[in-house]
């Protein structure tokens, strides 16, 4: 995952899917948001995170509430606010027969999000659409406060990520925030983009009035990189893809090699990976290349194993580059997968 908007894709729900419930200032304040990040904005279905969303609250987790106070609320049956006892005390109404059948529509929810994650490299919503007075919230409680959970309650049934951040500000000086979210693990990506985010957008702490940190020093600061391309589990959102980002890493583009490789499924690894080998007859393959900080490179190397290694890898624009190869032995018996194109197109089934 990048850890610069320069080139991201950044996903935002269509406009009809977007809700500020009533706010006349918070769509504003969004679209302004976005378009300070710059980046390639790409229109997203956000139906699939809407239906997951219902099931946290409308579904059988809630049970799951219940029974970490069960003890508790079963001895002291008035000690919890009236709405929170209402809808905590709906979990008993479930049946183990509603628990299985939500957990497979979640799978078929999670199916359905997964392909997202191949179109875009962030999502990028409000926060919450608008806010709510202490007042108005206890005079409607559950349907304001489902409002203000609009764009958060699908996060932790769908294995994400996210990171909330000041935007701007209402005229009445009440603050308005963006969230952006990516699958589980970009963590130090998605910080990287928020801090980012948050310093085009304000010059202060949130509504309080301080002043901003000055940022903190690049662990790179002389800018010395190494540009490495990876061809599979090291790609964004993939199981080694942290092996980067931990090493301050940033994604710089996504392209293809020279039309000069041959890519194979070496599928005895864990996880499996592709061996890329260069190659008279050969096909261009799907690459992305990280700027890694130099003093972090000889550590990333030493990390692979046999039969992979880092060669010099000869890009679509003629750009060599360090990158992944592999050791011609270990493709013999091992799949072709050259006419894929890429190694996400395989493990999608291809």
């Amino acid at each position: 995952m990048p850890r610069s908007f320069a080139g991201a894709k950044i996903g935002v729900p269509r406009d009809d899917q977007l809700q500020f419930f009533g706010n006349p200032e918070t769509p504003q304040l969004f679209s302004q948001a976005v378009e300070r990040l710059g980046g390639e904005r790409v229109t997203i279905d956000f139906a699939p995170l809407l239906e997951t969303a219902r099931l946290l609250y409308e579904g059988p987790w809630v049970a799951e509430r219940y029974l970490a106070i069960r003890e508790f609320i079963e001895q002291h049956p008035d000690a919890l606010h009236p709405v929170t006892a209402q809808i905590i005390g709906g979990a008993k109404k479930h049946s183990a027969i509603d628990a299985f059948a939500a957990y497979y529509r979640l799978k078929e929810l999670q199916r359905r999000c997964a392909p997202l994650w191949d179109e875009i490299d962030v999502l990028v919503t409000p926060t919450a659409g608008t806010i709510y007075r202490v007042a108005e919230v206890e005079a409607d409680p559950v349907r304001l406060n489902s409002n203000l959970g609009y764009y958060t309650n699908f996060m932790n049934l769908l294995d994400l990520a996210a990171i909330a951040v000041p935007a701007g500000f209402q005229r009445d000086g009440l603050p308005f925030g963006i969230t952006l979210a990516a699958p589980a693990f970009t963590d130090e990506a998605l910080c990287a983009l928020g801090d980012s985010a948050q310093r085009a957008a304000v010059k202060t702490m949130g509504a309080t009035g301080l002043p901003l940190p000055g940022e903190t020093p690049s662990a790179n600061a002389d800018g010395h990189t190494v540009r490495v391309a990876v061809c599979g589990a090291h790609m964004s959102g993939l199981p080694l893809n942290h092996q980067l980002l931990e090493r301050g890493a940033r994604l710089a583009q996504k392209c293809r090699t020279a039309p000069q490789y041959r890519l194979y499924a070496l599928t005895d690894f864990a996880p499996p990976r592709p061996g890329m080998v260069r190659a008279d007859a050969g096909g261009a393959i799907e690459v992305e290349v990280w700027e890694l900080p130099a003093p972090a490179f000889g550590g990333f190397v030493a990390a692979i194993p046999a039969p992979l290694g880092i060669g010099t890898v000869t890009l679509e624009d003629g750009e060599q580059v360090k990158g992944f190869l592999c050791e011609a032995r270990a493709t013999q018996g091992a799949r072709d997968i050259t006419g894929l194109g890429s190694w996400r197109s395989f493990i999608k089934g291809g």
